[in-house]
């Protein structure tokens, strides 16, 4: 019954976003579609989803262990703590962080965890600083 509930809830917001989306318009012509394909046709599929998670046959649900719930909680609050702290500890360090403790929750070695987190903190900076131009910050007590 719960995911009939979230397949309804889910299908009324992306119609409402499809009559957000279906207004937009753009002052100048970049593309010879314009931007609201994009968003039409994301919003379409999330929609199709949806009905079709609603008009599925229901199956019997088993809530997960309480250790993988606790996980879970563990994963939001450390999503939340890196979006907090993401400018002023900086893009490395914070990715770092982040990767060092899913790597954990993960029950990756410490070693094996610390070794990931700088390998994806200092790469991913390289990555969309240098390569794609995507400035991101060092953090406050760099500079």
């Amino acid at each position: 019954m719960s995911d009939r509930i979230f397949a309804c809830i889910w299908l009324l917001l992306c119609f409402g976003g499809l009559f957000i989306g279906w207004g937009i318009q753009s002052e100048y012509s970049y593309e010879p579609l314009g931007p609201r394909p994009f968003p039409l046709a994301i919003l379409g599929l999330m929609a199709l989803c949806a009905a079709l998670l609603l008009l599925r046959r229901p199956q019997v649900i088993e809530w997960p262990h309480k250790q993988v719930l606790q996980r879970l909680l563990v994963l939001v609050i450390t999503l939340v703590l890196y979006a907090w702290g993401f400018e002023w500890l900086g893009f490395p360090l914070a990715t770092a962080l982040l990767t060092f403790s899913i790597g954990l929750l993960f029950q990756a070695t410490v070693r094996a965890a610390l070794i990931s987190g700088a390998v994806m903190g200092v790469s991913l900076f390289f990555a969309f600083d240098y390569l794609l131009d995507v400035t991101l910050p060092l953090g406050a007590w760099l500079s």
